[in-house]
């Protein structure tokens, strides 16, 4: 059946349902295309798959494990399943469930190693899709690991991101600010099963991660083609510390592919490699060096710090006195006040982004900048050691 919207939109275009279902479904392609997802081996229509369906109930019908009622609808019989319905989310059998469409069980079989979905879906969706299934093939075990994944929220919201809720982001939309890599970086350093909250502020963390990893390969390749100038790199640390990596990222990825804690070992590896490619002219230890260094970072998040304040400064209240003559207008003053205000941030927008990617490089070679309230803090953290400076007010 179809909903009531998606028939006005029937209706108004003056198209046929499957024409517009292959609208959205072109739309929905080229999105995962632009996120360079690769297509699927084959695409599985419920309006092209009726009759494998229909025997698919039958089957299960003949089995005894459903049956009709007088106004036509088919249902599962739960209880006929006994102890083996609720195997997944440990529901008891109490209920009744329509017959199902897994029109794809004719493509996968009476074995399906990995079954993903959102967590909304574990019940009573899946539990009722491994029932029936198990039924129709007759077997012990239908699918091997179900792996559920948590929802999406758009921060400081409880409710998942949804288009019924009006709450979402398009990935069109998306794509304009961050690439593909950005969100994959986005998801990987959180759990598949947790709930991830969306913001440009947990985008721009995954994009200054991506940023020092760039740095660190661009640094690595400097150094073989000897292009960069450094102290002799420990090589026999460095292997002791790649091996290292590997074990980690292995046990993280068995670990119900905790995606977050690879990650965190990769960075470890990079920062780390980062401390041995320090180009001499960059940073040296000790003597003058280290003073030219600290006076240069001192230069240096000073004025991103006076940058910072700028961009994020609220115009002056003198930048809307003009209450008396904008009360005859057709907004009002406080109005016209928000909107310049508005205006202006968004002028002002790049020149955060570009103090947030200045904060981003340079943590990739250990050196940290924090910024509190009208001033900033620098520190290198190299070794466990932390040495930290406070920007001078001018």
């Amino acid at each position: 059946m179809l909903g009531a919207a998606l028939l006005c939109m029937v209706l108004q275009m003056n198209i046929s349902p499957v024409a517009l279902a292959r609208i959205y479904e072109e739309d929905f392609k080229q999105d995962m295309a632009a996120l360079k997802v690769l297509p699927p081996t084959v695409y599985m229509r419920v309006t092209e798959n009726i009759p494998q369906i229909i025997s698919f109930i039958k089957t299960i019908i003949a089995n005894g494990q459903a049956y009709a009622t007088s106004r036509g609808n088919v249902y599962f019989d739960v209880k006929s399943w006994g102890e083996r319905y609720g195997v997944l989310t440990a529901i008891s059998p109490d209920t009744q469930d329509e017959a199902g469409n897994y029109c794809y069980s004719a493509v996968f079989g009476k074995q399906l190693d990995i079954h993903s979905g959102g967590i909304d879906l574990a019940f009573p969706h899946h539990e009722n899709e491994i029932a029936q299934c198990e039924v129709y093939h007759q077997c012990e075990q239908w699918g091997n690991y179900f792996l559920h994944s948590g929802h999406l929220h758009v921060k400081g919201s409880q409710e998942k991101m949804s288009k019924s809720l009006k709450n979402y982001i398009t990935i069109k939309d998306f794509l304009e600010k961050f690439s593909s890599d950005q969100f994959r970086m986005f998801c990987l350093r959180s759990r598949y099963s947790s709930a991830v909250e969306f913001s440009d502020e947990t985008m721009n963390d995954a994009k200054h991660l991506l940023q020092a990893i760039s740095s660190f390969i661009r640094d690595a390749n400097a150094y073989i083609k000897g292009q960069l100038v450094c102290d002799p790199v420990r090589e026999d640390i460095l292997w002791e510390r790649l091996a290292s990596t590997k074990v980690n990222v292995k046990a993280a990825l068995a670990d119900d592919f905790d995606t977050s804690r690879a990650v965190a070992a990769i960075m470890d590896l990079v920062h780390h490699g980062n401390r041995q490619l320090k180009a001499v002219t960059k940073v040296a230890a000790g003597g003058g060096n280290a003073a030219l260094l600290s006076n240069v970072m001192d230069e240096l998040v000073g004025f991103r710090t006076k940058v910072r304040n700028y961009a994020l400064a609220v115009p002056e209240a003198a930048d809307a006195v003009q209450t008396e003559e904008g009360a005859a207008g057709s907004k009002g003053p406080k109005q016209e006040q928000k909107e310049k205000r508005q205006k202006l941030m968004q002028e002002r927008k790049p020149l955060l982004e570009a103090c947030d990617g200045l904060r981003g490089n340079l943590a990739a070679f250990g050196i940290h900048i924090k910024d509190r309230s009208a001033v900033s803090t620098w520190e290198i953290v190299e070794g466990g050691r932390v040495e930290q400076q406070t920007e001078k007010k001018s």
